[in-house]
């Protein structure tokens, strides 16, 4: 066997490994900063203390949205179906002020009062969407605000 040329001490390669993760560190691409969230308000200045939806970058997270009419509390009567077709008219004018339309939506989550009431919530909230392109989506017993029977949070794709 013949002998190495190159000999080098514990110490010249512990130098030369912590000259190489200093070189790496400060020549590696700077992480981009994440972008500032934009609050949108359809109605202008909020009543409650949360926003109808935030967009941070390509995503549009929608609140919590109940089947009422205006600002306030008063939900639209007669059950379950004209809920469901408020709270799905409200969900897109919300994305409309973001500048989206349902055909965005990616990811909903579904709050019932009683989930038996799925079916009927069911036949409304399809009518939303075209041609099979439904948002994932999970669906949640659950007890709701002012005695609404249907809520839903979402998530929209913005590009």
């Amino acid at each position: 066997m013949r002998p190495s040329r190159c000999r080098f001490s514990a110490v010249t390669l512990t130098a030369l490994v912590a000259s190489a993760l200093v070189t790496t560190a400060c020549t590696a691409p700077r992480p981009t900063p994440a972008p500032e969230p934009v609050f949108i308000h359809p109605d202008g200045p909020p009543v409650n203390p949360f926003s109808p939806a935030v967009r941070v970058g390509d995503l549009v997270f929608v609140s919590g949205t109940l089947g009422t009419t205006g600002t306030g509390l008063t939900l639209v009567p007669g059950g379950i179906q004209p809920e469901t077709r408020q709270v799905m008219e409200n969900i897109k004018r919300t994305l409309a002020a973001a500048g989206l339309g349902m055909d965005r939506l990616v990811k909903c989550t579904a709050y019932l009062a009683d989930l038996t009431e799925w079916p009927a919530m069911n036949e409304v909230y399809r009518s939303y969407f075209t041609n099979g392109r439904f948002p994932a989506r999970a669906a949640v017993q659950a007890t709701l605000l002012n005695g609404a029977r249907v809520e839903l949070e979402c998530i929209a794709a913005a590009r």
